[in-house]
């Protein structure tokens, strides 16, 4: 199966629902943590300090640090962890324990793992790392200094070859796939997209320079992290840092062994995961050198709707770590108008364009659409981003709130939200470009500006939730300029309602 005819085949649709309903088997239920056997733990600091940039400067940063950045340590790999991974709050109940994250993730089910690679560091030996979220600690898996072999997994992109850290993303299919089944993969990359967010703006408030990676041979990464590769794989990396001295040649990757605790005590399997993933993997350092590069520019098809400029005009002084520890999933909207300030902030700091191996600017792999539903100063109605030139182009007028309920899934939240953002994406373009590995690309860069959106919101004052759709049904009602296009990402903004209303 290539990954046009995965994401054909775990489409939501009315019919869908109704035909196979998916009953949750809670005695099954994954752990939310990868957790080792024997782990021999590292802890970290948590005597945090907020760096001095400004929250939406953060946010908003391209990756375009000019220097070096501040020198890595336990300490900075301790707040760069904490604030993307880490566990922010527990709340216990009757049946056990809930654990608020850093960032949003599907269900809250954290299926993503966080894996470094790192060279010697002040206090912290060269090795290959896994981060524990539930103990706050490193477990090292590798000793020695490895970061010879990610740069050659990935045909020596320069960020990788100069960075003194790698962060990379895992995900274990089944943590997910147990409420979402085959559509885990999906998944996979909005949730690794929403912890990078976090990561690449902490990186940006501290001035240290942070790079997405999304081309590497799979099998080499997976091998030196000893993935399961039935059950996780690699997905993505960031390059955290530069000017690290070129690294000496890596020790051999043998296998580990490690026992892992299981996480339930049964899963069920889902061969479309792994099709997939199979379908988009590279398998070799050219296939990487290939795959690296950027779609040709996109002129931006403006339609003859009213054209709303988008100038974001707040300045917030909090910094991007109070706004994390400030933000979670909103649970009802109260039909509030927000302000104009507020929702073009949102969309220009989330859509500067990020810093990855597959974007440019100008270059986007994706498209924005909003439905307004009350926005002093825009009209209700549908409308599309132009990205270069910061504005809302309406597509159509009216009130849709009844229509945004049915696209979100039937659910009350984007009907009773101020407005709701879609990002959409044309995938045969970008398969024929990037091959069956676009596809990654395209939900990562999704589910990255999605990420940066809802911090965004929390920084002015508002409420978010991401959600999920029903594909076809969002395409048709913003077509025709929608037509042919594919739905990666909904969030939804609003005024948290305090009290839920009664029905």
């Amino acid at each position: 199966m290539d990954v046009l005819g995965y994401h054909e085949a775990t489409k939501h649709s009315v019919a869908s629902i109704q035909r196979g309903p998916h009953h949750l088997d809670w005695e099954i239920m994954p752990q939310p943590f990868k957790l080792y056997a024997d782990p021999s733990a590292i802890p970290l600091p948590q005597d945090f300090t907020s760096a001095p940039r400004a929250v939406l400067a953060a946010l908003a940063d391209t990756g375009a640090a000019a220097d070096d950045g501040p020198r890595l340590d336990r300490s900075a790999l301790a707040r760069l962890l904490y604030f993307s991974a880490g566990v922010l709050r527990r709340k216990t109940y009757p049946g056990g324990e809930i654990y608020f994250r850093a960032a949003a993730c599907t269900g809250a089910l954290y299926h993503i793992d966080v894996y470094l690679v790192c060279g010697a560091l002040p206090d912290l030996d060269a090795g290959v790392y896994h981060f524990g979220p539930h103990d706050f600690a490193l477990c090292r898996l590798r000793a020695g200094d490895h970061r010879a072999a990610l740069v050659a997994a990935m045909a020596a992109e320069p960020a990788i070859a100069a960075a003194p850290v790698v962060a990379l993303f895992a995900t274990t299919f089944w943590r997910n796939a147990w409420k979402y089944q085959a559509r885990a993969y999906r998944h996979a990359f909005w949730d690794a997209g929403t912890m990078i967010a976090n990561l690449l703006a902490v990186a940006a408030a501290g001035a240290l320079p942070a790079r997405v990676v999304g081309g590497f041979v799979d099998d080499d990464l997976d091998r030196l992290l000893d993935l399961d590769t039935a059950r996780e794989a690699t997905i993505a990396a960031v390059a955290l840092g530069r000017g690290a001295p070129v690294p000496p040649s890596a020790p051999p990757v043998a296998p580990l062994g490690l026992a892992t605790v299981p996480p339930s005590a049964r899963e069920v399997d889902y061969p479309a995961i792994r099709a997939a993933h199979a379908a988009s993997s590279l398998a070799a350092a050219s296939d990487v050198s290939a795959w690296r590069g950027t779609l040709a520019p996109r002129p931006f098809v403006a339609p003859a709707g009213e054209v709303v400029p988008l100038e974001p005009q707040l300045t917030v002084a909090a910094p991007v770590e109070t706004v994390i520890l400030s933000r979670g999933s909103t649970r009802a909207f109260a039909r509030d108008a927000v302000p104009l300030s507020a929702a073009a902030t949102i969309l220009r700091v989330a859509t500067r364009g990020i810093p990855a191996d597959f974007t440019a600017p100008g270059a986007p792999l994706t498209d924005v659409y909003v439905i307004v539903h009350a926005v002093d100063g825009i009209a209700p109605g549908t409308y599309v981003l132009d990205r270069a030139g910061g504005a809302l182009h309406r597509l159509r007028a009216g009130t849709f709130r009844r229509e945004a309920g049915h696209l979100g899934l039937g659910q009350a939240l984007p009907a009773d939200a101020a407005f709701d953002v879609f990002w959409l994406s044309d995938l045969g373009p970008i398969v024929e470009r990037f091959g069956d590995r676009g596809y990654r690309a395209a939900q990562l860069e999704a589910a990255i500006e999605a990420g940066k959106s809802y911090l965004a919101a929390y920084a002015v004052g508002i409420g978010a939730t991401g959600l999920t759709f029903f594909d076809d049904d969002v395409t048709r009602f913003l077509s025709p300029h929608a037509a042919g296009k594919s739905v990666l990402f909904l969030m939804a903004f609003g005024r948290a309602e305090r009290r839920p209303r009664q029905s």
